[in-house]
C-alpha cells in the first residue's frame, strides 16, 4: 500500500535499492544505466524507478539529505515494501590527506553526532557498520571494474553548517577517512528491520583541501560508484 511519502504499491519496487540523496541523480541512473525504467514514485519530487540492469530487477530512488529524510524512506522500503538491500551511493567531504576529488570510499563503519539511535532505547551504544556481505562483493567489483576504492570509517553528522571548533580535525585523528549525512540512520534502519545496507561515497569536497565538484558534476558524474552499486543487484 502507498505510504504518506511513497505512491508505489508492493512488488513495484526491486529488493535491491540504490540510494542517492537527490532525487535528480536517480533519474539520471534510471535513464542511463537502466532498461525499460518506469517510475513508481513522484511524491515530493522524491523520484524512484525500476528496471533491469544486466537482466536483474533493481530500483533506484531519491533519500534525501540527512538521517531524518533517509531515515524516513529507508524505513518504509525495508518494512513496507519488502526490500532487503540499500545501497546509499552519495558525494562527502575527505577528511585523509590520501584522498582525493572523485576517489570512492566504501563505508565499513559510520560514527555520528546524531540522536538516532536512542529511539531503540539500547543499553549503550550502537556502532552502526555495514552489511558484510554487500562490502565484500563492492570491493570485489571495484577491483574487477579497476577502481580503487578506500574502506573504511565515515562520519555521519547531523549538521552541516557546524559551529563547533575543531571537531573535524577530532574525527580526522580518529581515522575517519570523510563526513556525510546519512549512513549511520539508514545502517540503524537496516540492523533495526534485519536486512542489508552499504554506502559507497565519491570525494565531491575535501575539507583541509582546495577544489570541490559542482551540483552538476555531482549530479551527473560519480559514474564508478554508481557501477559499483549496480553491480550488487
Amino acid at each position: 500500500m502507498p505510504t504518506p511519502h511513497n505512491k508505489a504499491n508492493l512488488g513495484d519496487i526491486a529488493k535491491t535499492v540504490l540510494m542517492p540523496g537527490d532525487p535528480l541523480r536517480a533519474k539520471y541512473i534510471a535513464e542511463t544505466y537502466l532498461e525499460n525504467p518506469v517510475c513508481f514514485n513522484t511524491v515530493r519530487n522524491m523520484l524512484g524507478f525500476t528496471g533491469t540492469y544486466k537482466g536483474k530487477r533493481v530500483s533506484v530512488m531519491g533519500g534525501g539529505m540527512g538521517v531524518p529524510s533517509i531515515g524516513i524512506y529507508s524505513y518504509e522500503l525495508y518494512n513496507m515494501y519488502d526490500v532487503d538491500n540499500i545501497i546509499r551511493i552519495g558525494s562527502a567531504g575527505g577528511l585523509q590527506d590520501d584522498l582525493n576529488l572523485n576517489d570512492v570510499i566504501i563505508a565499513m563503519g559510520a560514527c555520528t553526532d546524531s540522536n538516532y539511535a536512542s529511539q531503540f532505547e539500547l543499553p549503550g551504544t550502537f556502532a552502526p557498520i555495514a552489511s558484510y556481505g554487500l562490502l565484500a562483493k563492492a570491493v570485489d567489483a571495484a577491483a574487477n571494474l579497476k577502481v580503487d576504492v578506500h574502506v573504511g570509517n565515515v562520519l555521519t553528522s547531523d549538521v552541516f553548517y557546524d559551529k563547533r571548533k575543531g571537531k573535524n580535525e577530532k574525527w580526522r585523528d580518529m581515522g575517519c577517512l570523510a563526513v556525510e549525512m546519512e549512513s549511520a540512520g539508514l545502517y540503524m534502519n537496516a540492523a533495526a528491520a534485519h536486512k542489508n545496507a552499504l554506502t559507497i561515497l565519491t570525494i565531491s569536497d575535501h575539507l583541509f583541501k582546495s577544489g570541490e565538484l559542482s551540483a552538476d558534476e555531482r549530479e551527473k558524474s560519480f559514474n564508478n560508484m554508481m557501477l559499483i552499486a549496480l553491480e550488487l543487484a
